[in-house]
């Protein structure tokens, strides 16, 4: 087995963004205002935890069953039987009676 890539390799003298000297200080800079903010607002973030779990239920739901308006007729079967309502068995009635 071959365990190459099939990235393409960055031009010599070249580093990625994220390697070099601005991009390390970003994430420093990022690492630091988040620590800040998170000890110094607790009690907000804390109080809006309910209501971003809430705002996840909608947001799940559109993101994982990706909307279910583009399915059209293909996954009807799965949501139900695929009994005929003609075919279906009569309610039984309560009297103890037959027809």
């Amino acid at each position: 087995m071959d365990d190459k890539h099939n990235s393409q390799p960055c031009p010599m003298g070249s580093t990625p963004f994220w390697r070099s000297r601005y991009g390390l200080g970003l994430l420093v800079f990022g690492a630091i205002a988040a620590y800040f903010l998170l000890t110094e607002h607790r009690a907000h973030f804390f109080g809006a935890l309910p209501f971003l779990l809430i705002l996840a239920c909608p947001l799940m739901h559109v993101f994982m069953h990706r909307g279910h308006g583009r399915h059209g007729g293909a996954h009807a079967g799965h949501h139900g039987s695929n009994k005929s309502p003609d075919t279906a068995a009569p309610p039984a009635s309560g009297t103890g009676e037959q027809p």
